[in-house]
């Protein structure tokens, strides 16, 4: 198996890691920007797409920044070959011709939400999947706060993508997973209706406030995501008629408000990578075109 590597940062390395724990054998290689870029043990470095003609390749993992998944995705979109993007598709909304062209071409695209692998969050989409016809929800609350400069130690956080706009930075963008789950879980929303803003003590220019109102038939759901926590919290409240259960992402659990343990899991958060990467190859073994979380749907989200 070949596999190419668009962008070989901290993400990237996740993926490398998930494919080894799965033990595929391939080759990999890595499009580099310079050829002073620091070497990644195991990887062939190339320097131009025009090489890329010389190789087979199985598939490619587009995990460069966010501000250039749509370039790369342009130019790699020819060649046909399945793709593997990590999340978010792209930086803003612009782009209808490539996702019409790999709609109209059938190429295989999943975007690396790796949450949904997550056991209490594929535990409450499956339920209220299950049940939607008779459940009645009231309200949804979800929150995600973090600490960005927490986030990769020793690195100036200001330096850092998620800070910078100009590559795809801020929280609207940076925390789609809260979003997308919210999309596979309840589908899509009648109406949406959004506040960014910029209002902490972090320094930089990028979002790092939003706040979210999703209106469905029968209830609404609200999302708050911001940087600045420093206590990390990830929930999602559903207030159902007769009890109220709060999904911890930390934990991995689902509690109803009389405290009792619906959902737990002990699986950690680094095996979503590999569920996710296990569920992709299987994609490719049985030769499909469509996934759970196409660019088309991510494109919608």
């Amino acid at each position: 198996m070949n596999i190419l590597f668009v962008g070989i940062g901290s993400i990237a390395k996740k993926h490398i890691a998930a494919l080894k724990h799965l033990g595929v054998e391939a080759t990999l290689y890595a499009l580099r920007s310079s050829r002073q870029s620091e070497p990644y043990p195991g990887v062939v470095d190339i320097y131009s797409y025009d090489e890329l003609s010389q190789f087979h390749l199985d598939f490619i993992i587009i995990s460069n920044p966010t501000s250039e998944h749509a370039a790369t995705i342009r130019r790699l979109m020819h060649f046909q070959v399945p793709l593997f993007i990590e999340k978010p598709l792209f930086a803003d909304c612009k782009h209808d011709d490539i996702v019409a062209y790999i709609k109209q071409h059938r190429i295989l695209t999943y975007v690396a939400c790796d949450m949904r692998f997550l056991d209490a969050l594929r535990f409450v989409h499956d339920y209220v999947d299950a049940r939607y016809d008779q459940l009645k929800i009231n309200e949804v609350n979800v929150y995600c706060g973090s600490y960005l400069p927490a986030w990769r130690p020793g690195i100036d956080y200001r330096t850092c993508y998620s800070a910078i706009p100009e590559l795809g930075g801020g929280v609207h963008i940076d925390l789609i997973h809260d979003i997308d789950y919210v999309y596979w879980i309840f589908g899509q929303p009648s109406n949406s209706y959004a506040i960014w803003r910029n209002v902490s003590s972090l320094g930089i220019r990028a979002y790092d406030y939003a706040n979210y109102n999703l209106e469905y038939p029968t209830f609404c759901v609200n999302i708050v995501l911001n940087y600045y926590r420093c206590d990390a919290k990830r929930t999602m409240e559903i207030i159902f008629d007769d009890c109220t259960w709060t999904l911890d992402m930390l934990k991995n659990q689902v509690t109803d408000h009389k405290g009792k343990v619906v959902f737990q899991s002990e699986q950690q958060g680094s095996e979503t990578y590999v569920a996710q990467m296990a569920y992709f190859l299987s994609l490719l073994k049985k030769k499909q075109t469509m996934s759970f979380n196409s660019s088309e749907e991510a494109y919608q989200v």
